[in-house]
């Protein structure tokens, strides 16, 4: 038994989070099958390769990984491209993976870095760094110490009997401080935070919290840094865990309340194969409403999310108009069907 126990320490705010993750993911299971159909699981699939990959500078767009992987021709950087095409292989991967076995870690690695890197497939064999431009932010522990690293770290999470919400949140962490491989190390971790999720709930494999990552990809990496400076992940536990949550609240159907009848289940599980921008359009209906009912009927409760991902896009195809156009940012702005 291994005797590795990573620092850190429970707070009030990951038992809240816990509960309120718990509730939605009971809830989105018993429409799971409908729910999350096979368009939308490629959908996710696809946002989850895209942010992972814009975390670590890819400058491919949605559309253009999307196009990648419909097996059309795409201008681009050759090594974007290849990243894309690697991180679809290896996600193909995710269910046929064992979370335990290092020998499948590798095998990830292998597939996410193949042609790209020398050492794919194999810890690093040298020192490495973590910089924020050319300020070191962290130091990763020594290439010979990694193997035992990862073996230890892999033993614990079988050992713990923490919730696997908090363990995969904790083994996201460590992986990442102790940095096995030369390069690939943020995608792979990230990855194996899924497996380990997937393997507790099936519907983790489904959700792109990569891309909730992405829209809060600052406090990701202030989060690491201030786990290193205090040797402490509980504040990078907990934000792990908002991320979670908050992308449990999009899987949610829209207009969940209580007092809903059959019909409007069927016409919300449906509503789950439009894109983004289309599901504003459908919650949005003949009303006028500013953007925080708009979030309310969507079940979104993350601003920067809403706007990016359903907002600007629905603006710009011109599915919605603002009542007050001159004034973009104006307190009073609403939104309603375009006039056209």
């Amino acid at each position: 038994m291994s005797n590795y126990k990573p620092p850190f320490h429970m707070t009030d705010k990951m038992t809240s989070l816990i509960a309120e993750i718990s509730e939605q993911v009971g809830r989105i299971t018993v429409l799971q099958e409908e729910a999350i159909s096979p368009h939308l699981r490629r959908e996710n699939r696809i946002r989850t390769i895209h942010s992972s990959l814009a975390i670590e500078h890819n400058s491919l767009s949605l559309e253009q990984v999307t196009a990648i992987l419909d097996g059309k021709r795409v201008l681009g950087n050759p090594n974007e491209i290849k990243e894309v095409q690697n991180a679809y292989e290896a996600y193909e991967l995710l269910l046929r993976l064992n979370p335990a076995s290092v020998d499948d870690l590798l095998k990830a690695h292998k597939l996410m870095m193949n042609g790209l890197m020398p050492e794919n497939g194999r810890f690093r064999s040298g020192g490495v760094g973590v910089f924020d431009g050319e300020v070191l932010i962290h130091m990763a522990p020594p290439a010979e110490f990694v193997p035992e690293h990862i073996h230890n770290l892999f033993a614990w999470y079988q050992q713990s009997e923490l919730h696997p919400l908090i363990k995969s949140a904790i083994f996201h962490y460590e992986f990442e401080f102790i940095h096995p491989f030369a390069d690939g190390n943020g995608r792979i971790g990230r990855m194996w935070h899924s497996l380990l999720l997937g393997k507790w709930k099936e519907l983790f494999f489904w959700l792109p919290v990569e891309e909730l990552i992405q829209s809060r990809q600052k406090e990701y990496y202030d989060a690491l840094g201030a786990a290193d400076a205090q040797a402490d992940s509980a504040g990078f536990v907990e934000l792990i865990l908002e991320i979670i949550k908050d992308s449990l609240t999009e899987v949610t159907v829209v207009g969940h309340n209580n007092d809903q009848d059959s019909d409007q289940v069927t016409d919300q599980v449906a509503d789950q194969d439009k894109t983004p921008a289309e599901r504003l359009l459908f919650a949005l209906g003949n009303d006028t409403l500013p953007a925080a009912d708009l979030m309310v009927r969507l079940g979104l409760s993350h601003k920067p999310t809403f706007r990016k991902n359903y907002l600007n896009p629905a603006l710009e195809q011109k599915l919605i108009e603002r009542t007050i156009p001159d004034k973009p940012n104006s307190r009073n702005q609403k939104y309603r069907k375009h006039k056209n």
